[in-house]
């Protein structure tokens, strides 16, 4: 049995007052993939995140091997996020307003043409610093356009009874993506170096934008005021994350262990060219080995009801991130062989906290939004608890060059502070 994605909103007010006739008491995965629209939607979604993360890892390789200056790639992993995130409330009125489908396209369409830029800047030898940050500053002010287009198209595309396991695919979609854009960065880079790694990441996120091409996108909400002014609409989006306390905690809490995560995404390359004397193929495969836990785990943590539990999730998650940092840490001292089964182990950790993190997070989200403000809200939320990753890459590169393990500590600290603001910051219930 099918169900339309239009008439089984899960935000909807239409959508939860008709769950029990859409939708069969049957929770299961084949029931979620039985609405129609899903499966595209999933498929669509994978390719898309997968060229975000080859491109996310393949930039921060790319710079290291190309300029030999951690302190670079911090600073463009930094501009690689940050604008993005800097224009998100903008960003979420759009969404509101514009149609979801819609904008996220645009951005796949901004991501391929900003690569094939990239593409031709490399293949010519006219990169420099100076051209590279611009352009990477530039081509991230469409992102929340689809990283938060896509999280909100996920309930809206299934009933209030599919919504755990639609987190599920969510979570381990990304952690799919996670297992195939690091390899695919690894060995790309290695094989056709950095300008092919570009010109195939763009060809991703085309496919990605033609596979959703004939969606159907959910209609806006009743209240999103389309008539007020967007500048306006995006203050008032800021506004009300900043004033619900629900949204407000996990901000504290998710930017806090974010910041931790950021040091990671440029401490461990480092750690794996400097102590180990392994290849860019090698920080893939890493990479690649905690996406594959992580879909796994997210699988798992789909079919458990998160009602009650969430912040238990939440933190649970950041505990074991904490743990796996700690790992990572005593896997830069280790001796050679000790060390590699250590470092294998971290990435282990790190993927089975990802996925109760993710789930527990975006079930608090949704259950304690309103509606009519999802678009905005989760567009400003995302923005708020990702601004921590940029800010740590950032910091990473100076904290790198004088002590790779200095910066995983640092990371364990964060990610731990981020765990204990988890339960001072977000209400039990909102």
């Amino acid at each position: 049995m099918t169900t339309d994605l239009i008439e089984t909103s899960g935000v909807s007010e239409a959508g939860q007052a008709g769950n029990t006739v859409a939708a069969t008491a049957d929770a299961s995965y084949g029931a979620l993939f039985g609405v129609r629209g899903f499966p595209q939607l999933a498929a669509g979604t994978v390719l898309a995140r997968t060229a975000g993360t080859l491109w996310q890892v393949a930039l921060v390789l790319f710079v290291l091997q190309r300029f030999h200056s951690p302190e670079l790639a911090g600073v463009t992993a930094f501009l690689s996020v940050a604008p993005g995130l800097a224009v998100s409330p903008i960003a979420g009125a759009l969404l509101d307003r514009q149609g979801r489908l819609r904008m996220i396209l645009v951005d796949y369409a901004v991501a391929a043409v900003s690569l094939v830029v990239l593409f031709a800047l490399t293949a010519t030898n006219h990169l420099a610093p100076a051209t590279l940050l611009p352009l990477v500053a530039v081509s991230s002010l469409t992102g929340p356009l689809s990283s938060s287009g896509i999280r909100t198209l996920f309930p809206r595309a299934v009933p209030r009874t599919l919504w755990d396991r639609a987190n599920g695919v969510d979570s381990g979609s990304q952690a799919l993506a996670t297992v195939l854009g690091p390899a695919l960065a690894g060995l790309l880079l290695a094989a056709i170096g950095g300008a092919g790694t570009f010109l195939a990441t763009a060809g991703l996120y085309v496919v990605s934008g033609v596979v959703l091409i004939g969606l159907h996108d959910p209609p806006p909400e009743r209240g999103t005021q389309p008539e007020v002014a967007l500048g306006r609409s995006a203050w008032q989006a800021l506004v009300f994350v900043l004033r619900h306390p629900t949204l407000r905690g996990i901000m504290f809490s998710l930017s806090t262990s974010n910041l931790g995560f950021g040091l990671l995404t440029v401490a461990l390359p480092v750690l794996v060219f400097s102590h180990f004397h392994w290849g860019t193929a090698a920080v893939g495969e890493l990479w690649s080995l905690s996406g594959l836990i992580t879909v796994g785990a997210g699988i798992l943590a789909g079919r458990v009801s998160t009602e009650g539990r969430e912040r238990r999730m939440v933190a649970f998650g950041m505990g074991v991130l904490a743990a796996a940092c700690s790992v990572l840490l005593l896997a830069s001292v280790a001796a050679a062989l000790l060390g590699t089964v250590v470092l294998i182990a971290a990435m282990v950790l790190i993927g089975a906290g990802s996925a109760p993190l993710d789930v527990g997070l975006f079930a608090l989200r949704q259950r304690r939004t309103d509606p009519a403000w999802f678009g905005r809200a989760v567009a400003v939320s995302m923005s708020l608890n990702f601004a921590g990753q940029p800010i740590g890459s950032a910091l990473a590169g100076p904290i790198v060059q004088r002590s790779v393990p200095l910066a995983l500590a640092v990371a364990a600290i964060l990610s731990l502070l981020g765990c204990v603001v988890t339960y001072l910051a977000i209400p039990k219930a909102g």
